[in-house]
């Protein structure tokens, strides 16, 4: 039998390995896009653990922790690609995002943060005032 190898995806393998450690977290990923007044944002946690999971915001940046527990040293693994340990992403908001109202659920191994847009941010008009006489001689043409 023949078997091929990919070098990029056996580096890949290699690299979450190697980084995925608690002193260099492995990857979170993530997606994020803006429907009308707030901000989500999708972090793919796939078997964490609810409990696991940990969000801070400090001035206007947002850790997202998790952890996945090391194998059962008694089991004879016969393939072990998912990695293990302490995951950390961080998240710098705008001044445009409120902090304090963030909301987040997570399901089916999905993350899910709403941020809504700052009060100040949003869009306003801003009426203009005018003199009283320039008022009066503007309806009286």
């Amino acid at each position: 039998m023949l078997m091929r190898t990919d070098p990029f995806r056996d580096l890949d393998r290699l690299t979450q390995q190697v980084f995925g450690t608690a002193a260099r977290p492995a990857a979170m990923p993530m997606d994020a896009w803006r429907e009308g007044e707030e901000f989500l944002v999708e972090f793919d946690l796939p078997g964490i653990d609810p409990q696991a999971l940990d969000l801070d915001v400090e001035r206007n940046v947002l850790t997202v922790r998790a952890s996945r527990p090391d194998l059962d040293s008694d089991r004879s693994m016969v393939a072990a690609e998912r990695p293990r340990g302490v995951f950390s992403r961080q998240l710098f908001l705008g001044e445009n995002l409120d902090t304090d109202r963030i909301h987040a659920d997570y399901r089916d191994g999905v993350l899910r943060l709403r941020i809504p847009v700052a009060e100040k941010a949003k869009p306003r008009k801003i009426e203009i005032e005018r003199p009283e006489r320039e008022a009066k001689a503007l309806t009286t043409s």
